[in-house]
């Protein structure tokens, strides 16, 4: 009952996501108009060059993850669903943890194993309509060893 009323509320949270995108115009929109959107972001990270990422995960339930920035001049310059395989291809091994998570936001978990002193995220998302797994295992440094996809299962499902 839990793994079905989780879908549902993922599939409810995509289909408002469009509306509230479509709402949204790149180098029209303002800060304000987003949050007014999508509500409070997750996270917000200063970029260097003056803008801002907003952070809007949907996970677990969802299988998106959207970064949307915000210009120096207070307007919307990017948003980006980001579970996506042009996203996905740029993991790499030796990035950090900080550098995944800036890529592609928070995963839908984190699961360490202490005896093999590696830490496991994995983020859902969908290839077409075939509903995926990301995971990317870290070392014991926090640096990326290895990343890759298979099918989600039943018993993957929140």
């Amino acid at each position: 009952m839990k793994a079905a009323m989780l879908a549902m509320i993922g599939w409810l949270l995509a289909g408002c996501d469009g509306q509230r995108i479509a709402k949204l115009e790149e180098g029209l929109a303002t800060e304000a108009d987003v949050r007014r959107e999508f509500g409070e972001p997750e996270r917000v990270r200063e970029d260097g060059d003056g803008s801002r990422t907003l952070e809007y995960s949907r996970q677990p339930a969802g299988r998106q993850n959207y970064l949307i920035t915000i210009g120096p001049d207070g307007r919307m310059s990017a948003l980006r669903q980001v579970l996506s395989p042009r996203y996905l291809q740029q993991v790499q091994p030796g990035m950090t943890q900080q550098e995944v998570r800036d890529l592609l936001g928070r995963p839908a978990k984190r699961v360490p194993y202490r005896l093999s002193q590696t830490e496991v995220w994995s983020w859902r998302w969908l290839d077409g309509q075939q509903e995926k797994i990301f995971n990317v295992t870290f070392d014991q440094d926090g640096r990326v060893q290895s990343a890759g996809s298979t099918d989600e299962l039943p018993g993957d499902r929140p």
